[in-house]
């Protein structure tokens, strides 16, 4: 038998010498492709971490930090802690050490006590409300802008503009209601005068940082449901487009059933919240309005001026509310006459066979140009779910007919699931803050009326 020669090709030192570390350091290899992917993950988050996420980042970590993130006992129990000193027993210790001579002329310990009250349980509530549905649901599902649901990479710029003015709007309220409780303690401590003078500035600083402290927190519980609604807009918005490029109804019922499914939940979120800011304002404007009346005394800005301020923080909340509120409620609402009139335009349209029998081409080219001059001439609120798309003329008769009755039940079923926000059945929307409105109204315009007294002497 012939002997088999095998030939062994000549390995290089330096190749052999690394081949010899890597089988004598097996993790050295383990470790470098571990290095490799944690950065190409690293990459991919770096990537994935848009502005928007930035923007809500910075948000709850703005939230976390005024007490509304609580995640566990640690933030929940170090949360109320700083509330409960701060909101409340802080204000009350000093009302009830502050026994001065003419104490009385500067301020009216019983008003001080419920004006405290009534702002330490708006804040109350607003924390216990807003942190249960932060520690559910989280910041994004919290405000609808959970990236599995296919819409944040569209909205992305919405959102942050919405969030943007959100914030500012918090500014534009917290700001003048600071000046006006930070005028009104300087001047109290003109005429409250304490044996030392730093006593009177502890005393001046402890009552503005109370009441910037729970008036921040129950404005900025009421900006939330203010943005959450505003966020749901773009969206109503969108399907108002969405009219004008989708023909297939099936998706126009499905995306519509997705809204009000949404607005449902914020309902269910927020009711509770609601009721309990309109109980409390209500509540607090009643004590204020027979405290008033059953005062004997002299009423001025400098003894009762916290009146003024703690009911322009209530209605400045209120408003804040019932706008959002009503504004969502009305774009939903505005949805079935949008549909209305795309419906009106579709079937006006000449689409039907004997038409397009004794229409000519260019006969149906001046039409398509009449219908399409009339969408411009309209104003964008009132079309934005109008659309014209020319039809074939091959299409059989039967198929124009089942579109008309497609669109047709497409219009009646929005006509009667208009939706919006609602608190156990009762939409909020014009009718009703007609109600509440003028009656806060004139609330807080009697109360004002005799707190605000310019007196000659």
């Amino acid at each position: 038998m012939a002997e088999t020669h095998i030939q062994v090709a000549d390995v290089p030192e330096e190749e052999s010498h690394s081949r010899q570390l890597q089988d004598q350091t097996p993790l050295l290899k383990v470790e470098q492709t571990q290095q490799s992917q944690n950065q190409e993950t690293t990459e991919e988050d770096q990537e994935a971490y848009t502005p928007l996420d930035k923007t809500l980042k910075t948000l709850d970590s703005f939230l976390a930090l005024l007490g509304f993130k609580q995640n566990s006992i640690l933030s929940v129990g170090l949360s109320w802690m700083v509330f409960l000193l701060i909101g409340f027993f802080l204000p009350v210790v000093i009302l009830q050490l502050s026994n001065c001579p003419g104490c009385e002329k500067g301020q009216i310990k019983s008003f001080e006590l419920d004006i405290v009250a009534s702002q330490a349980s708006l804040a109350a509530a607003s924390l216990i409300c807003v942190s249960h549905n932060l520690r559910k649901y989280g910041i994004r599902k919290f405000l609808f802008v959970d990236r599995y649901t296919g819409h944040v990479e569209r909205f992305s710029d919405q959102y942050i503009q919405k969030i943007s003015e959100s914030v500012r709007l918090l500014v534009l309220w917290v700001l003048p209601c600071f000046i006006l409780k930070t005028a009104r303690e300087v001047i109290r401590m003109l005429y409250v005068h304490h044996e030392l003078w730093w006593q009177t500035v502890v005393i001046l600083l402890a009552f503005v940082l109370s009441s910037t402290y729970v008036t921040i927190i129950f404005l900025c519980s009421c900006i939330l449901f203010y943005l959450v609604c505003n966020l749901q807009i773009i969206h109503f918005d969108d399907y108002g487009k969405l009219l004008e490029r989708q023909s297939d109804v099936l998706i126009l019922i499905k995306e519509h059933i997705r809204l009000r499914h949404y607005l449902s939940k914020i309902s269910h979120r927020f009711r509770i919240y609601l009721i309990l800011v309109f109980l409390i304002v209500t509540v607090s404007q009643f004590v204020t309005l027979f405290q008033t009346t059953g005062y004997t005394g002299i009423i001025s800005f400098i003894n009762g001026g916290d009146f003024a301020v703690s009911s322009i923080v209530q209605v400045a909340g209120i408003t804040l509310c019932l706008n959002a509120a009503a504004k969502i409620s009305h774009r939903a609402q505005g949805i079935g006459s949008l549909a209305g009139q795309w419906h009106a335009l579709r079937t006006c349209t000449p689409t039907d066979a004997s038409q397009f029998r004794i229409a000519s081409s260019t006969g149906s080219l001046e039409v398509d140009h009449m219908i399409g001059s009339l969408y411009t001439s309209y104003s964008e609120s009132d079309l934005e779910s109008l659309e014209f798309v020319p039809t074939s003329q091959s299409t059989p008769l039967s198929s124009y007919a089942s579109s008309y009755h497609k669109r047709q039940a497409l219009v009646t079923y929005l006509q009667s699931n208009p939706g919006g926000i609602t608190v156990f059945g009762w939409t909020v929307d014009r009718g009703l803050i007609n109600t509440i409105f003028f009656i806060q109204l004139s609330l807080v315009l009697f109360v004002l009326g005799k707190t605000v007294v310019f007196t000659s002497q």
